[in-house]
Formats: structure tokens, sequence, C-alpha cells
């Protein structure tokens, strides 16, 4: 698609629908498999299977088969169809929240919300012919991925840390939630709001930068260091560097445009942030869920690092011109077969029957 190879009877441009796929579709996805594995846990409620689970795969699939033939339908149908994927996804979730009493959950459904909001919006702009890859819609989105990645992996990173320390007998464990944390994130949401309404603004620059410093304070109380021989846990960390990380770029990237481009510097949360993170919590679930040890393989370990140095390799395509086209193909091949390995290493796992 993006060197004109591949048609598709779609009315986005190639990298508008790279980018809505890439945010609205696979991240979608995962997180509706993240979300009704964790709301039993949530809740104490029955988690969903069956025909109800079946209808919401078939909607998402439809979402994204709506997008890749949208040049035969109409701007309208094709969000309708989209977004009806994130409408069930926050209903289900909304339900089993109300039902099991989890109040200190709902933010995630607000994210859903939030997300499905600047989806309905990078529909609007295309329909009118906006660059919607840089538009208000993928600002929201995005910015609503990192929240999420803020909120449920500053539970998850020092929740997983700490279980693995203290089965070891280390004393120095993450510190708890604390006065810093919250800092982090009010501060993520203010740098997050002026990016999305002012992305081009010095002030939006310079709250980025504080942002990501917070960020960053947050996260070096988790001990990562101290986990760096099991990369199931070490990647967790990895992942997470890329919020603040993608902070500290965008916001460099607004004050000093010279340094790098934008769009590179987005990559670090869009491949970095929202891809190592959800690659990194798919890894575990499946070995957590199907009964094996929680501890990573070479294998696993090689995803870890192709994904990693995918993320890095688009970034230097953006701040090395003369080879970009190179290193975009690196990171792209990088990336594809990070999943692919993925799939091969624990498609039986996700299909075979759960050990005794």
């Amino acid at each position: 698609m993006f060197t004109g190879r591949l048609e598709l009877p779609s009315a986005l441009d190639p990298v508008s629908w790279h980018a809505h796929e890439a945010l609205f579709g696979y991240l979608g996805a995962v997180l509706a498999g993240f979300l009704l594995t964790a709301l039993p846990n949530w809740t104490g409620q029955s988690p969903i299977t069956g025909w109800p689970l079946a209808s919401l795969l078939a909607l998402w699939a439809i979402g994204r088969m709506a997008i890749a033939m949208s040049a035969w339908l109409s701007p309208l149908e094709v969000a309708l169809l989209d977004l009806s994927f994130f409408i069930v996804l926050g209903g289900l979730a909304l339900r089993e929240i109300i039902a099991g009493r989890n109040w200190r959950n709902l933010l995630v459904v607000v994210m859903i919300g939030v997300l499905a909001s600047g989806n309905a919006l990078f529909h609007r702009e295309s329909a009118e012919g906006v660059s919607a890859a840089s538009g208000y819609g993928l600002r929201i989105g995005l910015a609503a991925a990192i929240m999420l990645i803020s909120v449920i992996g500053g539970r998850i990173v020092p929740t997983f840390t700490r279980n693995w320390l203290a089965s070891r007998g280390h004393t120095g464990l993450p510190a708890p939630f604390g006065r810093l944390d919250g800092l982090a994130l009010a501060l993520t949401m203010l740098a997050l709001t002026a990016w999305i309404a002012f992305p081009e603004a010095q002030e939006t620059g310079y709250l980025l930068v504080v942002s990501g410093f917070a960020q960053a304070a947050r996260l070096a109380r988790w001990r990562g260091r101290d986990t760096t021989s099991e990369p199931l846990v070490w990647v967790l960390h990895v992942a997470y560097a890329f919020v603040p990380l993608g902070m500290l770029c965008v916001g460099a990237a607004t004050l000093w445009p010279g340094a790098m481009t934008a769009t590179s510097a987005q990559h670090l949360w869009m491949a970095g942030a929202v891809g190592v993170m959800t690659l990194a919590v798919m890894t575990r679930a499946t070995l957590g869920h199907s009964g094996r040890a929680l501890t990573a393989g070479v294998g696993t370990a090689a995803l870890y690092l192709m994904i990693v140095i995918s993320v890095l390799a688009r970034l230097a395509g953006g701040m090395l011109p003369q080879h970009a086209m190179a290193l975009w193909t690196l990171a792209g091949l990088l990336w594809c077969c990070s999943f692919v390995g993925f799939l091969l290493l624990y498609g039986r796992l996700l299909i075979g029957a759960t050990p005794k």
C-alpha cells in the first residue's frame, strides 16, 4: 500500500488507511481482548463467551472490510459499520462494571468513548477531504491510547514486577502509587489535551517535555533495572518507556522542528507504546491463561527485540531522510515478523486445551 504496489478499493489514502487501521483497527481488537479477559477479574462476573463474543468479533471484522472497501460505500455507511464495534464494546464493558459495582474502572469505559469519538472524527475529516492521518481524530484516538497505557500500564507493570521480584526474595520492590504517579497522570492528561488542540504551539511542546520527565520519574520507581534476567517482565518496562520517550520527542519536534519530524516522533507512541505494550501483554496473558510458566524463552525474547528495533528504525527513518525508505521497509518487515512469530509460537496455546 505504501509503495503503491497494492491498491485496495478504499476511499482513504494509503497513509491514512495505515494510521487508521493501526490505531483504531489493531488497538481496538487488542483492547477488546484485554478488557474481556480482565473484566471478570475486576467485577466477579462471568466472562463473555460463545455467540456474544463471536458477534463482537464479527463487528470488528466488518469494520475492517468496510474501511478496505470504503470506495464502494458512502462515508456514513463506512463510519457506522466501523464505529459499531466500539459502541458495543463500550456497552458491554459498562454493563459488566455496573453489575459488579466496580466503579474505579469506569475510566476505562470513558477512554473507549474517547477512542470512539476520535474514530468518528477521523471518518468525518476523511469524508471532508482533510488529511485524516494528521487530523484531530487521530490525535484524540492516540491520546486516549496513551492515557489507557498510563492508567492500566501504571497498574500492571509495577504489580507484575513486584510479584516477580518478591518470588525471588528481592527486598527492593516497586514504589506504591503515590503523589508522583498522580502528578504524572495529571500532567500527561494536560499535555495530551494541549497536543490535540494546539499541536504546533510552543506551550504544548514544553508541556509534553515536562510530562515526559514526570512519566520517566514514575517509571524509574518500578525497579525495572532488577528484571533484566526475565524478558517477560523487562519488556513491560521497555514498553512503558515509550510513553515518556514519545512525549519528549514529540515535544522536541514541536520546539525544534529541524531535529525530527512530528510524525516520526508520534511513532514512538503508536508503534512503540501501543505496539510493544500490547505484544507484551498478549504473550504474558497467553502463557498465564493456558497454564504455562510465566517465563519467556529465546523465541519470545526475539519477538520483543524485533518489535523494539522496528520502532527505532521507524524513528531513524524520519531523522535520516536519505535512508528513509530502507529504514521504513526494515521497520515494517520487523513489525510483521514479530507478529507472525507470535502466531507461530503462541497460536497453538491459544487454540489448544489448557494443561491439567
